[in-house]
This record gives structure tokens, sequence and C-alpha cells, in this order.
């Protein structure tokens, strides 16, 4: 067999080596840069496997789209066949592959064809900060392919045996688990027809004992929001493959003559040191993308656990004085405000002001929110209908269901169906007359149920064409209103990748503002999103998701760390708490250049404590906050390691006190903490570290470092 030729696509902490041809395009190395004397017939070498009983005779590295038609015996990427049961397993060879580097990133797109089967399959890799690879498939024959499933995979050396997956649910969505991958093949699949709480399209491939700063990490992530599967496969042979892709219903592609299918995109990141700079090249990638937001992110105040759906004209007005009085930059109005939505069970479709609720329309406190310096954002779910709506009983057959079943509701509500040219038309001159008529800056966008028997007026399932429909609803409201920042909200973190954060502002990563829960969401979510795009929000003293009571200063401190907003009724807010909420906005104002375009920091600490921060990119400053989740079995707890700050640098480390906030420490805390300060190099603070207080549970602190010769 012909030797393929070698591409060695190289970026700032990870190469990839790419075989083109003669067979299917294939990742002969993803991981750390090899150098420039590394010799491309090593590199295969180490694939060949050699000749073993009971074993396919398959030689090579993983190709991208694994062939069963070549002899893989593992998952394939494509499965799919003609109505007869035809081309079931196709086996492609290289037709053209062409090459391109500019600013720093590597694209190279490879060609290969199956004229027996009539099919060719594009693929496209992308290499800087992050590996980007995406497939389309072509029908080139002369009848209709009915596509099953086309999965990307990656390869991850043979003795990494252990997964990082965020789960999670309702509450408490982006929980990393961790599994054991020994043999076979761990598969997670959703068919919720959004991205859901309890499984991510995200994976990590680590190496046994990989923490925050140490050990080699391989995360993938599909950048889609609807269904979705991923797995992680050991062969027979003992190779490993991460495999991810959209989950297709049966029926919803089939490729007529001159048709494509193109995947999601895959983005990938390699570290060679530990989860936290794995994620930096997720979030450089985020902030990569052309719509993202230059400008400081606005403290945002939010309507719905103050008001409800009881929107009182003198308690909003109360609402909007105290924001502005604190500090908010951005005032939001909930659900309620639209036409008979007095509760959850009706008005979803009717995308006009409520006389009921709104006597004057939106106009009134859009203008004394205006008054009061602060920009407006409404909330809005378009791709929902209540029955109970005036939309739905003019036309019942907009609803993404099978007229044959009784529908499924679920939140009272069913899927509008944007496939239908007259249903998508319909909810795009509602949104468009809505930002037209009113100063709107901001939309928080909902979608509050999942897909259940979602299936057009055939009978078809149209999970598929209905994400496509969403994105291209975004997309034109985008274009038309590019002022206009968007919020993706699904019952909380159902929505959050990054697939749809081309298209939006900011996640929304839970319903929950406990913040003893916040913690973990929010650092769950941060090896996959930056903090700039993550909401989080001061919440009230008594939390309605959890039943828990919790400080405002642990509330504060953990709000700090995302995009900061306040979610609570502050007229029930005591002089105290205002006073922190109040000093809280201001030290984010200080700080949210670094927040929100420096380096997120995890740390691994014992059970009981988290930490998360930022720091510098060019390690001059950071902003650390650590909090106490539980009591701990010994009587103190471990010092806090600072890694990666510039080793031969002296940092002045120094608590950050808000004003009319005390910690909870059961001891007497530190004597460089009663001192205000301590002064070490940075290779000091990375081996020994900080004593901090000991913190009862359910309680925060903060810390500030800066360089001592920072100007």
């Amino acid at each position: 067999m012909t030797a393929p030729r070698l591409e060695r696509l190289v970026g700032p902490t990870t190469e990839v080596v790419v075989a083109v041809g003669p067979g299917p395009v294939a990742i002969a190395h993803w991981g750390e840069p090899l150098g420039p004397d590394a010799d491309g017939a090593a590199v295969l070498a180490v694939h060949d496997v050699g000749v073993q009983p009971g074993l396919p005779l398959w030689r090579g590295p993983l190709p991208v789209v694994p062939e069963h038609g070549g002899g893989f015996d593992g998952r394939p990427g494509l499965v799919g066949s003609r109505g007869d049961g035809r081309d079931f397993a196709p086996r492609f060879e290289v037709t053209d592959a062409r090459r391109h580097d500019a600013g720093g990133t590597s694209t190279l797109t490879v060609v290969a064809t199956d004229p027996a089967a009539g099919l060719e399959l594009r693929t496209e890799l992308e290499l800087d900060d992050t590996l980007r690879v995406r497939c389309i498939l072509t029908n080139t024959g002369d009848d209709a392919y009915r596509l099953t499933e086309l999965l990307m995979s990656l390869p991850v050396p043979d003795h990494v045996d252990e997964l990082i997956a965020p789960g999670g649910r309702w509450g408490r969505e982006m929980t990393p688990e961790r599994h054991r991958w020994t043999s076979g093949t761990l598969v997670a699949q959703n068919r919720r027809g959004r991205t859901s709480h309890e499984t991510s399209p995200f994976v990590i491939a680590v190496e046994r004992g990989t923490g925050e700063w140490s050990g080699r990490a391989w995360a993938t992530h599909l950048a889609w929001s609807g269904n979705h599967q991923w797995s992680a496969e050991r062969t027979v042979d003992g190779r490993r493959q991460l495999q991810l892709g959209e989950l297709l219903h049966a029926g919803e592609v089939v490729l007529a003559p001159g048709e494509a299918y193109a995947t999601p995109e895959l983005i990938a990141s390699f570290s060679a040191r530990g989860l936290t700079p794995m994620g930096w090249g997720l979030h450089r990638t985020a902030r990569a993308r052309a719509t993202h937001a230059a400008t400081p992110r606005p403290v945002t105040f939010n309507s719905w656990e103050a008001v409800y759906f009881d929107h009182d004209a003198t308690r909003l007005a109360q609402l909007v004085e105290l924001a502005a009085e604190v500090g908010v930059e951005r005032f939001v109005l909930d659900d309620g405000w639209f036409g008979g939505r007095r509760d959850d069970t009706r008005g979803l479709g009717d995308w006009r002001v409520s006389p009921e609720a709104h006597p004057e329309g939106l106009a009134p406190l859009i203008d004394a929110v205006h008054a009061a310096g602060m920009r407006f954002g409404l909330w809005v779910e378009p791709e929902m209908v209540n029955p109970d709506s005036d939309l739905f009983r003019a036309h019942p057959d907009w609803a993404l269901v099978d007229d044959r079943y009784q529908p499924v509701l679920h939140r009272h509500q069913l899927v509008l169906d944007l496939t239908r040219p007259e249903a998508y038309a319909h909810v795009h001159a509602a949104l468009d007359r809505l930002l037209t008529d009113h100063a709107i800056d901001f939309l928080k966008w909902d979608m509050n149920r999942p897909h259940i028997h979602a299936a057009d007026a055939h009978g078809r399932a149209g999970t598929h064409r209905q994400t496509l429909a969403v994105y291209a609803l975004l997309d034109a409201l985008r274009a038309a209103h590019p002022h206009v920042e968007i919020e993706s909200c699904s019952s909380g973190g159902a929505r959050v990748d990054h697939g749809i954060l081309r298209r939006t502002d900011r996640v929304w990563a839970s319903d929950s503002n406990d913040p003893l829960e916040r913690q973990r969401i929010q650092r769950g979510t941060s090896l996959l999103v930056p903090l700039e795009m993550t909401g989080a929000h001061i919440g009230p003293r008594h939390t309605h998701t959890s039943g828990r009571v919790h400080d405002i200063g642990f509330r504060a401190i953990t709000a700090l760390f995302g995009h900061l907003g306040i979610e609570a009724d502050l007229t029930e807010f005591d002089a105290r708490e205002l006073d922190v909420v109040r000093d809280t906005i201001a030290l984010y104002r200080e700080h949210r250049g670094l927040l929100h375009h420096g380096d997120l920091i995890r740390f691994d600490l014992d059970g009981p404590r988290s930490a998360l921060g930022v720091y510098a990119t060019d390690r001059t400053e950071a902003l650390l906050g650590v909090a106490a989740l539980d009591t701990s079995r010994h009587a103190t707890t471990p010092p806090l390691l600072l890694p990666d700050l510039d080793p031969d640098r002296r940092y002045r480390v120094a608590p950050v006190h808000l004003p009319h906030v005390e910690p909870l420490v059961d001891l007497e805390p530190p004597a460089w903490w009663t001192a205000g300060s301590l002064v070490a190099t940075g290779r000091q603070l990375g081996v020994h570290g900080v004593r901090l207080p000991d913190l009862r549970p359910a309680a925060a602190v903060l810390l500030r470092i800066v360089a001592e010769d920072r100007p």
C-alpha cells in the first residue's frame, strides 16, 4: 500500500498530524508539538499493529470517519444506505487535498470519493488554539441516500484510561463526572432537542490523575444545540477514539442526488498541563467569534425572582429605582408582559404587549429605565406555543406534533414548528416588530421544554430541521438588529454549547441562584465557556429552587465570577444587603476587564472547598474567590497553591474585604491575613501557596494578587 502524505498542523500548544491518502483522511497524532525534527515514518510506525490472529488486516492511523468497509472493526463514522440497502459500507479514496496557512491558523481540506457508492466526503480541519473539524457528505449517485449517522473521530493514546463528562439535571447543570475507560464503548446520547441539562456534547479524555494543573487532557465538544451523541471506544486491538456527532432520528436526513449534509463543528482542545490550560483554548475560540461583544459586560437586573408574573407598575418602578441606585446597567423584564400571560399555562406565541399587564404599553417602563441610566431588555420564548393562546387557536397545525397522536404537553406548552415557512415568517415578523417599535437592547431567549415526539405535519422527525431554523431565526434578527444582545436560556442551562454561542452573547447557566449550587455549576461551565459569557446573578436570601438561606456575602462573591447580575426583589433587601450589592457591583466594574479578558483559573482543592479566579494574561494581577462548601474532616485546610504565576516576579497577595461583609471563620485567621498582605515570589506561591482563614460552610473570601513591579 502506498504510504500516505503527512500534513503537520502546528498551533501554539498543539500539533495535529494528518495522514492524507490514499485511503480515508486520518489523524496520526493529536497532542503536544513534536518538534521540527520529528520523523514522519516514526509517527506512522506507531499505528502499525502488525498482523494479529483474529484481527482484520487493518493498519494505519485512525480515520476521521472510520470505515467498516475498510476493515475497521470499531464503531464506524458513516452509517447509511440507499433504498434497497445498497452502499451501506463505502470506501473512500482521497482525490484532492489543499492546505492554507494564514494569521496563525492552518487549514486543511481533503476531498475523498467512492464512485461505486456515489458519495463524496469532504473533511475540513483548522488548527490554532483549538482543532476544529467538520465533514460534508454529498450524494453524487442517481437515487436518494438515507443518512443514519455521520460521526467524527479523534484518536487519543492507548494508555489514556479516564474520561470526564459534564452531566447533571435542572438546577445542577454541568457537573463533571469521572469515568474509568477500560474496554468496550461508553456512549452518551441526547434526544431532548436541545443541548440538555443532563448530557452535554462535551467529553474529555485524561491520563489517570490529571488535575487542573497537571496531566494531559484531550477535550472534544460538538458545537450543536440539538440532538447529539458522543462515544469513547477502546477497540479490540487496544486503540482509543472519541467520536462525536449529531444524533439523527430515522429519516431526518435523506439526500437527494446532488444534496449534501454538513456535520456540526467538532472543537477539540489539548493540554499537556492539565484541565485549566485546556479550557483556555476553548475560551479563546469562543472569544474569536465575529459577534463577540467588545464592550464591557453590563451589570444586569432580571425581574423574574422579584415579581414573577405580577407586573405591578408601582412595584416595577421601585425596582428600577433601586437597581439604578446600586449600580445596575441593564434592566430586563422577564416573563408575563405579553398576551394573556398571567401564569405559565397560557399566552406563549402571542408576542404583543398585554394591555392588562401594561395598559400604556412598555414605553413608560422603558423610558423610566433609560431615565435611570440603564439599558432595557426583555424575555421571549419564540420557539414555543401554549394551546391556550390566540396563535394556537388560529393555527393549531403549526405545532411540531404528529396529529395522529395526542400531543405530549410539557410546561403546558408545545414546540412551534419553525420549519413551516408561514410559522417562521410569523415569529420573525413579531420579534422584528417588537425590536423595531421599542428601544430594546437585550433579549433573554428562553426554551422551556424539550422535544417530545417532535414530528412535522407528515409525521416525520423534525428536530434536525428545527435546530437549523432556530439558528436561522437568530441570525436574521441579529443581522437586522445588530445592537441587540441575546442570552441563551433553556430552563436554565439546557442550551449551553458553542453552536448557540455563535449567535448569542451569553448563556444562563442555571435557574438555580443558590450560591452553593452555583459554585459547582459555574465551575463546571467554566470548562467550556468563559466567564463573560456565563450569566451569574445575586439571588434572594431564600432560594426558591433549593429552600436554602444564604448570607449576602456568599451570594455576592459567587456571582462576581461570571457576567454579574441580580435576580431578586431588591425591595426586600435590608440596608446591609443593599450596601453589599452596591460594593460588589463597584468591585465588578473595577475588575471586569481582568475578569472578562484574562485566563480563567481553577484549583485542585480538597472536597469541602472550591476556588475560581482569573489571572491577567501577562500575569501582572489576579482576582480569586475561595469558598467553603462543607465542613472539613481536618481541623485546618491546606494552603491554596497558586501555580502558573511568573516564577521570578514578586507578588503582593491581599484579602479583598467587602466593607459590609464579615467572613464567617471558625478560627483566628493567619497573621498575614490580619496584617493585610504578604509578599512572595511566583515560584514560592506555586510551591507553598498561602494559608487562608478556615471558613464555615457557605462562606467565601476574595484574594487580590498584584505584581510588585506592575506599573
